[in-house]
């Protein structure tokens, strides 16, 4: 059981990433389409974006950890990890 809730937490925090990066372009960018992710590539901002886009693990880790929910904080932890390594590569 542990390390099932590992890995719903580790899928949480992608999919909370990939909300928060959404929310980002549209409410901050003049990008308005998941399209417009090839021209941020292009110009060498698909790190950066994706970075502020994973501020929203942070509520989501809180949030889960007042759910005594630790195993699943911890999944979405290593997803912001994962995709921090990643982004050294973008």
């Amino acid at each position: 059981m542990d390390k099932k809730d590992l890995i719903i937490g580790f899928f949480i925090g992608i999919i909370s990433t990939c909300i928060g990066t959404l929310l980002f372009l549209l409410l901050a960018t003049d990008f308005s389409s998941i399209n417009d992710l090839k021209v941020i590539k292009q110009e060498g901002f698909l790190g950066k974006v994706l970075t502020l886009g994973a501020i929203l693990n942070i509520f989501v880790f809180f949030v889960l950890l007042q759910k005594k929910k630790e195993l699943m904080a911890r999944g979405v932890v290593l997803a912001t990890i994962v995709l921090a390594i990643a982004t050294l590569f973008l």
